[in-house]
């Protein structure tokens, strides 16, 4: 190279530094060049590959397990973070360990591969959370079905739990009378006893779902309303006096009417505030703790149903009474965790300034559409001062539960797409997926594409927690289709367009791609089932206009090659970095690293 020739080199690589580029600069890349890169085939067998725990501790020794032998002899194991390697390994065998890093609330995901430094083959990927409390990160499953089960079926489901990173259970309807939610008979629990709707509840079930769920590192809630008492509750040292009514006069009490049969009783309303109503039912649970080893308290509310009075004729406003409540079992019972359901938002801003240690939603009518569930997680970060994640129970295909059928499975995976891309989990994974707000209820089941995909969202949820849900800002970033390939525009979502969401982490500038492009509906409940799988778009150039120099940029999907990150390659343009995004289906993440 002559003198002449690196004086043009040298100003052409200044050039592009200024304009916040430094990878891929040996030189200049043609874009017509951005898609030659090592991306994985979509050879996956994530279902087949297991750990042993929902959560460790940083430190611990993650034990993997691989079900299926249909891999390369040179199959090897790499660990990342956040895309970046930290360890490549030959792949022992069908089982394995791997000791964590000691840094605390880091996600991570392991990826069995084969590559021959041109192309790579993706045979499983898995993630891994490693987190001293899991109320950081809380993905929360659920159990209503406490009959007579085998231990087989027990640990069948806590095994499905598991591979989905569970790490927290609200144990649903487990209880006797909700005044008296543990069976007492004599000095020991009750053999069985009967839930409000008539079901037998045994002890044995529930206990052995509490060992399981221990196994796997995963928490026990219990379930209860914090103000439900059954019919002729004062036999059991209920006193009138707690009771709140619909008139200034104590002369009808609130009241939850359920149909007789085969609900045995209706509900009635307890004021939460009152200080005997709440060393009542802390006596009662010192007796569920005595018996069966929970770790926590699940607390339900019923919404808004306006004004009420106290037994003294003082008005009272409902959802002002949780956070005392919150706070006097917090006291009595400081190791225990607390979450609590606040129906559509009714008294979350009260709840989030309590000690709940996470924040649980609801979510109903008028919050119908996907950027209403976005506001509701934005408007939870700021009840709590970013200080507390969320989950939502958001009931997807409600009228379709009314009888027997499938799940929609475009709009659970587009549901969850949103809800995770702004950093929640979704209260949706039990002995069966919920279409109903009463658990029980299992008519609608899930398809092999949804079952087999979802796995993919939780290991895309824990991977990249520490973008998706460990604090960052939203922002505005111009995102141009440099082909016309894709119609994009800023949230909120458009039918017919895909909505980009731009958030910063650090010095990573996060863009999710989610499309609506061919969304029938912007319903995210999709009552009836109509939402339509999207068609997979592929090889976008997309320019990102930027001021900062980009080291690195890489992309990472749920719908994709097991939700593994891939490296992209870019140059830097007129203040702006170009990169093709390879494909995009429901949700794609792209990073840039400045």
């Amino acid at each position: 190279m002559n003198s002449t020739t690196m004086q043009i080199f040298t100003l052409v690589l200044l050039v592009l530094l200024q304009a916040g580029c430094s990878k891929n600069i040996d030189t200049p890349s043609p874009e017509d060049n951005l898609l030659k890169e090592n991306l994985p085939s979509p050879e996956f067998l994530n279902r087949y590959i297991k750990t042993d725990k929902a959560v460790y501790k940083p430190g611990d020794e993650v034990l993997f397990t691989l079900q299926a032998a249909s891999y390369s002899a040179n199959a090897k194991i790499r660990y990342k973070h956040l895309g970046k390697t930290l360890a490549d390994v030959s792949l022992p065998g069908l089982s394995w360990k791997w000791k964590l890093p000691e840094t605390d609330f880091q996600g991570y995901m392991a990826e069995v591969y084969a590559g021959d430094g041109t192309r790579e083959t993706i045979y499983a990927s898995i993630a891994i959370d490693a987190s001293s409390s899991w109320t950081r990160f809380p993905r929360y499953g659920f159990l209503s079905d406490y009959s007579q089960l085998s231990d087989e079926y027990i640990q069948t489901v806590m095994e499905n739990l598991n591979r989905h990173h569970i790490n927290g259970i609200q144990f649903y309807d487990w209880h006797n009378k909700h005044h008296q939610p543990m069976a007492v008979d004599g000095s020991s629990p009750a053999s069985k006893w009967k839930d409000i709707g008539g079901r037998d509840i045994y002890y044995s079930t529930v206990k052995k779902y509490i060992e399981i769920a221990h196994q796997y590192n995963a928490k026990a809630m219990f379930y209860n309303l914090v103000f439900g008492a059954w019919e002729n509750a004062e036999t059991d040292g209920v006193k009138k006096e707690w009771y709140i009514f619909k008139d200034a006069q104590h002369s009808n009490r609130e009241v939850m009417t359920l149909p007789k049969p085969p609900f045995l009783s209706h509900i009635y309303w307890l004021d939460a505030s009152n200080t005997g109503w709440q060393k009542y039912i802390q006596n009662e649970n010192r007796k569920i703790y005595q018996y069966l080893d929970f770790d926590g308290y699940h607390m339900d509310q019923l919404g808004d149903w306006g004004m009420h009075y106290t037994y003294e004729g003082e008005p009272i406003q409902v959802d002002k009474t949780y956070k005392p409540f919150i706070e006097s079992i917090k006291v009595e019972q400081p190791s225990k965790f607390i979450a609590m359901n606040a129906v559509n938002q009714y008294g979350q801003k009260y709840i989030a300034t309590s000690p709940a240690d996470f924040l649980y939603t609801e979510v109903w009518a008028p919050n119908d559409t996907y950027a209403d569930l976005a506001y509701v997680i934005q408007q939870n970060d700021v009840y709590s001062n970013y200080s507390k994640n969320t989950v939502l129970a958001a009931y997807m295909n409600y009228e379709l539960a009314e009888k027997k059928g499938f799940f929609n499975t475009a709009s659970v995976l587009m549901t969850n797409a949103v809800i995770f891309a702004f950093g929640g989990a979704h209260l949706e994974l039990g002995e069966h997926m919920l279409g109903k707000e009463y658990f029980p209820n299992n008519n609608l089941s899930m398809k092999d594409d949804l079952k087999e995909a979802l796995v993919s969202y939780y290991d895309f949820l824990v991977a990249y927690q520490n973008l998706l849900r460990d604090g960052g800002a939203l922002n505005q970033v111009s995102v141009q289709s440099e082909d016309g390939n894709l119609s994009l525009n800023n949230w909120p979502p458009i039918q017919g367009s895909t909505a980009v969401v731009c958030k910063k982490v650090g010095s990573r500038q996060m863009l999710h791609f989610l499309n609506f492009t061919g969304s029938r509906t912007m319903q995210w409940r999709d009552n009836k089932g109509e939402q339509v799988t999207p068609v997979q778009l592929k090889e976008c150039k997309i320019a990102v206009e930027t001021d900062q120099p980009v080291k690195r940029v890489w992309v990472a999907s749920p719908d994709v090659a097991g939700a593994v990150s891939r490296e992209l390659n870019f140059i830097c343009k007129d203040n702006k970095v170009i990169f093709v995004l390879p494909e995009l289906k429901y949700w794609s993440m792209v990073v840039l690293e400045q």
